[in-house]
């Protein structure tokens, strides 16, 4: 078993609750990364659902989840011949800290339609990619083989480039989920991913985050959308 999967682990405790250990290895600046957190939320569903296939969650981060136990209750909202639809709630100590809703489609959903108006993301290969060094707090980057294309990693040289909305705002501290929606399309078929991730828009103190991951055979496997506050430090 692979340290994520280890790090995802959940006992069944009865009455549709699921116990686990939210761990340090996939935290940002100390704190648990919500995508991390949607992947127990997932796979607690999963094991009540009958249907499986392109999972659709999104979650809804009420309070900062930390390292230690977690107990999640699942309720099933409703179901129909293609969804199954439940409904989670994560807690710590007994403080409610996430709220998710997750739909799971039939096995036998048709796939025959496929049309694609955006083509995945062009990268340098992965040999010239630049991988990101290890950071104190940035457990995440040290458990992940992630590389990013020579076309948006000067910042991390002190090169100019056309600059991303966040980075004309000045050093953040931190950027917190609110809200984190996922859909998986396709399970991938290779072992590295494609990925891009855009902000556009800063307002209010908050910021989306648009992202597409795909495999290097071009297929979609999985949309995302991320509403967070943008707080400088």
């Amino acid at each position: 078993m692979n340290l994520f999967d280890k790090d995802i682990l959940l006992t069944d405790i009865g009455n549709s609750r699921f116990a686990g250990m939210v761990s340090n290895n996939w935290s940002v600046n100390g704190n648990p990364n919500g995508g991390y957190l949607m992947a127990m939320i997932t796979d607690a569903m999963l094991r009540k659902s009958d249907k499986k296939s392109t999972p659709l969650v999104t979650a809804n981060y009420l309070s900062r989840c930390v390292p230690g136990e977690v107990e999640i209750r699942i309720s099933e909202i409703t179901r129909s011949r293609q969804f199954t639809r439940f409904e989670a709630r994560v807690s710590q100590q007994g403080e409610e800290k996430i709220r998710a809703l997750g739909t799971f489609a039939s096995d036998n959903t048709s796939c025959n339609v496929e049309r694609y108006e955006t083509k995945p993301p062009e990268l340098a290969p992965v040999e010239e990619c630049v991988q990101i060094p290890p950071m104190p707090k940035y457990s995440l980057f040290q458990n992940l083989d992630l590389r990013l294309d020579p076309g948006c990693a000067g910042w991390m040289f002190g090169k100019l480039i056309d600059p991303a909305v966040m980075a004309t705002q000045g050093m953040n501290a931190w950027v917190p989920t609110i809200e984190l929606s996922v859909n998986i399309r396709n399970l991938p078929q290779t072992d590295r991913l494609r990925c891009s991730l855009r902000t556009r828009f800063i307002t209010c103190g908050l910021l989306e985050a648009d992202g597409e991951v795909w495999d290097e055979k071009g297929n979609l496997a999985a949309i995302s959308r991320q509403i967070a506050q943008f707080k400088t430090g």
